[in-house]
């Protein structure tokens, strides 16, 4: 097998994978460099289906639920069915529970977790 064909496959293999991965400002979940994140839920309207941001301290826009979102693997904004399946999906990706409160405004609960990266 050719050297050059070998290292092209390794190449084009990393970035399918990359690129097929759930992301969080355009960064792969389980490649965030820090050691805790913060998932911020809300209950969709009118469902019980759960919208998520992921909070690691980055910089984002004022006004930009963008930069938080969670990206399935087809670029779209991932929805969880619980906060429970958000926690387990941050679980597959490294992570460990640490805290949660929750914080009622108005007549909606935010949910606020603290995972700690393995």
């Amino acid at each position: 097998m050719n050297k050059n064909f070998l290292i092209t496959l390794v190449l084009i293999v990393a970035t399918v994978f990359t690129a097929y991965s759930q992301t969080v400002n355009d960064k792969p979940i389980s490649e965030i460099d820090v050691a805790y994140v913060e998932i911020i839920g809300t209950t969709k309207l009118f469902s019980k289906k759960v919208n998520i941001e992921i909070n690691f301290g980055q910089e984002d826009k004022l006004f930009s639920a963008k930069d938080t979102q969670v990206k399935g693997k087809d670029g779209k904004r991932k929805i969880f069915n619980s906060m429970i399946d958000a926690l387990n999906f941050m679980s597959k990706n490294g992570y460990d529970f640490v805290d949660a409160y929750v914080i009622t405004i108005s007549t909606q609960n935010v949910h606020h977790y603290l995972l700690k990266k393995r």
